[in-house]
């Protein structure tokens, strides 16, 4: 988990609406509001893609459209976040 990881699943959860379900982004439109709207990055495009690929593989995002590569925060990513969950819970997506 890095400062990217982090920018990217509190980007996700502050879109996300009681009753309303997670909202799907892309890496690029998640890129674009942290690191271009935002300023709050200054890492590139593909490390956000690669960022968020890891994620879902560690279980903190699901990709919900293989082909146009639309991300959602799932409970876990939501309880790492709300510390529910600690580092070591989170499946290690190099293993």
């Amino acid at each position: 988990m890095n400062e990217v990881d982090d920018a990217i699943l509190e980007f996700f959860q502050a879109l996300r609406a009681p009753g309303t379900g997670a909202v799907a982004m892309t890496p690029g439109g998640v890129h674009y509001n942290i690191v271009e709207r935002a300023g709050a990055s200054s890492k590139s495009r593909s490390t956000f893609s690669r960022r968020m690929s890891d994620l879902a593989d560690a279980g903190l995002l699901e990709i919900v459209d293989d082909d146009r590569s639309f991300y959602i925060i799932t409970d876990l990513g939501i309880g790492y976040l709300e510390g529910t969950v600690d580092r070591d819970e989170i499946p290690d997506p190099r293993a």
